[in-house]
C-alpha cells in the first residue's frame, strides 16, 4: 500500500513539474511574441513621424496630410520658449488649414532634421503615446510628443506637442 502511494505521489510530481515547465515555455513564447510585434510597432510609429516630418520640412502637402487623422478632436500644439510664443490648433480642418497656409506662406523647403531613430513609445491597442527629442538648424532643441493611432493597418498622428527650446539649451 506504502508503495502505491509513493508511486501515486511520485507521477503526481513529475504531471505538476511537466506542467509548470510547459506553462514557463509558454510564457517565454508569448513574451517573445510581445517583444517582436513592439518592436514591429515601434519601427512602423518611426516611419510614420520620419515621413512626416519629412513632407513638412519639404513643403509637400499631400504627403504630409496623410500621416494625419482627420477628426474634429485632434490636436497641435507649440510651446516655443525661444521666443515665447505659443499656437494650439483644434480638429483636422483648422490644423489642415494652419499647415496649407503655412506651406503656401513658406513654400522654400527648410533642412531636413536628423531623422529620429530612437523614441520612447508606450502602446495601448490601436494607439500609442510617443516622446523623443529632435534637433534642426532653424529652431534648435524640439522636444515632440504625439499621440497616434492606427488606422486601417497605418500609425497615423493624432495629436501633437512641439516644446521648441532653441539653441540655448540644446548643447
Amino acid at each position: 500500500m506504502m508503495c502505491k502511494k509513493l508511486i501515486l505521489l511520485a507521477l503526481i510530481t513529475i504531471v505538476f513539474v511537466a506542467g509548470c515547465r510547459k506553462a514557463e515555455k509558454n510564457t517565454m513564447d508569448e513574451t517573445k511574441n510581445q517583444t517582436v510585434i513592439f518592436k514591429q510597432e515601434k519601427n512602423a510609429i518611426i516611419q510614420t513621424l520620419n515621413d512626416e516630418t519629412t513632407a513638412a520640412f519639404q513643403r509637400d502637402y499631400e504627403g504630409w496630410k496623410e500621416k494625419w487623422v482627420h477628426d474634429p478632436n485632434i490636436t497641435k500644439t507649440y510651446l516655443n520658449f525661444a521666443d515665447s510664443t505659443f499656437s494650439e490648433s483644434i480638429g483636422w480642418n483648422e490644423i489642415n488649414s494652419f499647415v496649407k497656409s503655412y506651406i503656401e506662406e513658406h513654400p522654400d523647403p527648410e533642412p531636413l532634421p536628423k531623422l529620429v531613430d530612437d523614441i520612447d513609445v508606450r502602446l495601448y491597442e490601436n494607439g500609442a503615446w510617443v516622446t523623443y527629442e529632435q534637433k534642426d538648424s532653424i529652431r534648435g532643441l524640439k522636444r515632440e510628443t504625439r499621440l497616434m493611432e492606427k488606422v486601417d493597418g497605418q500609425w497615423k498622428i493624432a495629436g501633437m506637442q512641439t516644446t521648441i527650446y532653441g539653441f540655448k539649451n540644446s548643447e
